[in-house]
């Protein structure tokens, strides 16, 4: 029997070897088994998804026709009351104009936030643009609009004080537009920041702790809305049903169409550290992502509601939102794992 190493001769037609670049990718099972924060992003998709023309055609007309026959019955029904029993009759009419002037108060209340919405975007337009072309008048002009938005409001009264002091030694638009923010916008970001903070840390609890199939959307979406109308009413655009709508969903809109609602566990690694994301229960991983992505809402409604435009270094940003506000949940989720 030979001894030592054997050399085996590869002919020139033989198959060629195989190649390291061509093995398969190894698919890491505890990233791809992440959670992914499905709750959040299946609510904010319901919510910025805009109705086709056809579906809008379908439910004016829905609604015309509805209003049409629930008036012609209640005008039959009156009338019919009025010549059989005159005295029922008067007091169901009585009451039908009650119930119309109530709604008709309901719809200017609706169109006055409306108002107030596009009062807040006029402000926030005329203080970017004199900060884009470093116009003083035009920061002078929205100082002056933030000052009448707040005039009533007394937790503003002693910064509304302090910019007329110092606002006659500013001689640039970002100077004054700075103090402004300075001395008056801060306390209500600060109040704006805590809302977001409440609404992250009740859509994780949520979601980490009700097992029901939907009900940890329906706590998001809800929740979403609740926030960004809250975020209003601190910055003085206080909304009605139909205004915090429409405000969710050109927040939502836009972070859906940014790519932002969707995870990153670079999100939560200065709270959780590494991976272990992955090591926590899924229920719990999935809490903590969609209190993340409310974070991230919430900070985008932040910049919708304000009056004037984030200055540089003056934004919340979303690490710290749920360091503050995730910090405690997961401070019970490292003993447990």
């Amino acid at each position: 029997m030979a001894k030592g190493p054997i050399l085996f001769d590869l002919e020139e037609d033989s198959a060629p070897r195989p190649s390291v670049s061509d093995a398969p990718m190894v698919v890491d099972d505890i990233a791809q088994d992440a959670p992914k924060g499905q709750a959040m992003q299946i609510a904010a998709r319901l919510a910025a998804r805009k109705p086709s023309f056809l579906m809008r055609l379908f439910w004016a007309l829905a609604a015309i026709l509805v209003g049409a026959f629930i008036s012609l019955a209640a005008w039959t029904f009156i009338t019919d009351l009025m010549v059989r029993y005159p005295l029922i009759g008067t007091v169901m009419s009585v009451l039908m104009a009650a119930f119309l002037l109530v709604l008709t108060l309901v719809a200017l209340r609706e169109l006055a936030a409306f108002g107030r919405l596009g009062r807040l975007d006029g402000l926030r337009h005329t203080a970017t643009q004199a900060l884009a072309h470093d116009d003083l008048a035009a920061a002078r002009e929205a100082t002056d609009g933030l000052v009448r938005l707040y005039k009533g409001r007394e937790d503003t009264r002693w910064g509304r004080e302090r910019l007329a002091e110092l606002r006659v030694d500013q001689l640039d638009a970002a100077g004054l537009l700075a103090v402004a923010e300075r001395e008056v916008l801060a306390p209500l970001d600060l109040a704006a920041q805590r809302e977001v903070e409440a609404a992250a840390r009740q859509v994780a609890t949520v979601t980490a702790l009700v097992p029901l199939a939907l009900a940890d959307v329906a706590a998001a979406l809800t929740s979403n809305l609740r926030m960004i109308r809250r975020i209003a009413e601190v910055y003085g655009g206080r909304s009605g049903f139909f205004g915090s709508w429409r405000l969710t969903r050109a927040v939502l809109s836009h972070l859906v169409a940014t790519g932002a609602v969707a995870v990153g566990d670079d999100m939560l690694e200065p709270i959780l550290g590494g991976s272990l994301l992955g090591k926590l229960s899924r229920r719990f991983g999935e809490g903590l992502v969609n209190g993340a992505l409310t974070a991230r809402v919430g900070v985008a409604a932040m910049e919708v509601c304000r009056p004037l435009p984030f200055a540089a270094g003056r934004r919340p940003t979303v690490r710290n939102i749920i360091k503050a506000s995730l910090g405690g949940l997961f401070g019970k989720a490292d003993k447990e794992s």
